[in-house]
């Protein structure tokens, strides 16, 4: 081709050609994403039913709390999902109650000692400081004495222990003991044998008694040794007025009060397999033996009707106090207070949660047992135990347990 004189070549031509298709390559692709996809939609929709849609852009706060048997409800996984909606997740240091309220604090946003001796102890020594302190009661729970169908059937031969009767004519899951009673045989230094556990199956020479983790650090163990200085005593109402009285009633029932293990939890020892041998009867709490019933049920459809509970005749209510350290503990105390998800949860996990008013609120946990398929626990009494004061009871605790200065163990 000539423009003119010149000669004019033809610009090449690209041409563009497109790989080859591969269908083993698009269906690598989609097989890669799709389950991405997938994934990701189903945590999206997962996050929208739970209300926590934004908690991946919204800051977390992890709080640092210490207690005892109350952890249980901390450690919930329910509880904890609850919580993560409000923002909050919750780190627990496990301790004795008692051991809560004599370590620095200055680590913990809240402290949950089991009962009101803790507390109590620990609300002084912060006022004294001038340190914030914010005190929430959101539910209670009854000492009682877990124990074996074969023991408790033993103490009911021994005139000690009387049944109650299950609501759906199955085998009773609760007995009424009567703790004078069951003090003497402590006191007298009985064996098991002696009062006829054999006709149960069972061969045991060991002492009759409650075993209870150690006194120096256990909330448990301080309302049951106030228990059954009340009830030794044999005078209602009656308790230690001056240092020497306490000191007096310690010494008389330290024989009574041998703490039989070491460690903190005996409740643990008492559902695992070894526990019938380890520790026929020991102290805990309500909560603790349904929290257990309900968890043996979903697990094996059955109540666990080997295991029993021993109601003391004269009764001391725990109440574990929710101590707030700073703001952010406060927060979660009003959460454990006022959420009615939290409210309920607690119900289900056994414990007799309060109004606002520091009662106890109706009978949801009663409704909450009969529509599970647990028996309902009579827990009336004939007599309400009296507590001595806190610093009288210190000095009882220390005697009993030789605890060392500073009370720990």
């Amino acid at each position: 081709m000539t423009v003119g004189e010149r000669p004019v070549a033809e610009e090449p031509r690209l041409a563009l050609r497109r790989p080859p298709s591969s269908a083993w390559s698009r269906r690598g692709l989609l097989a890669v994403l799709l389950p991405a996809l997938a994934t990701v939609l189903t945590g999206a929709t997962a996050l929208g039913v739970s209300g926590n849609t934004l908690l991946p852009f919204e800051r977390v706060i992890t709080l640092e709390g210490k207690m005892a048997s109350k952890r249980d409800f901390f450690e919930d996984e329910q509880v904890r999902r609850i919580l993560l909606k409000h923002h909050l997740r919750i780190h627990i240091t496990s301790t004795g109650s008692r051991e809560v309220a004599i370590r620095d604090l200055s680590s913990y946003d809240f402290v949950f000692p089991s009962g009101q001796p803790a507390g109590d102890l620990i609300t002084r020594e912060r006022a004294a400081r001038n340190e914030f302190t914010k005190i929430y009661r959101p539910f209670v729970s009854p000492i009682v004495l877990a124990s074996y169908r074969e023991y408790a059937e033993a103490l009911k031969d021994a005139g000690i222990a009387t049944v109650q009767e299950a609501s759906d004519g199955g085998k009773p899951l609760y007995y009424r003991l009567d703790t004078r009673k069951f003090l003497e045989l402590v006191h007298r230094k009985r064996q098991w044998n002696d009062i006829g556990i054999q006709r149960h199956g069972i061969t045991n020479t060991n002492r009759i008694l409650a075993q209870s983790p150690d006194v120096c650090t256990a909330n448990s163990a301080g309302t049951y040794l106030a228990l059954v200085s009340f009830t030794w005593r044999g005078k209602a109402d009656e308790v230690p007025e001056t240092d020497r009285e306490a000191d007096e009633r310690a010494r008389r029932i330290k024989p009574l009060m041998e703490q039989g293990l070491p460690h903190a939890d005996v409740f643990r020892t008492y559902v695992s397999p070894e526990g019938k041998g380890v520790a026929p009867v020991v102290v805990a709490y309500e909560h603790q033996y349904l929290t257990y019933q309900a968890h043996h049920l979903a697990q094996s459809k059955e109540l666990d009707s080997r295991r029993v509970l021993l109601y003391p005749d004269s009764q001391l209510v725990s109440q574990p106090q929710f101590l707030a350290l700073n703001e952010d503990g406060d927060r979660l105390g009003r959460l454990i207070s006022e959420d009615p998800e939290l409210r309920r949860r607690a119900m289900e996990l056994g414990f007799r949660i309060l109004d606002p008013t520091g009662e106890v609120a109706g009978d949801q946990l009663t409704r909450f047992l009969d529509e599970s398929g647990i028996p309902v626990p009579a827990v009336a009494t004939d007599t309400r135990a009296a507590m001595p004061r806190l610093r009288l009871l210190e000095r009882m605790i220390s005697i009993v347990g030789d605890c060392p200065p500073e009370g720990g163990g």
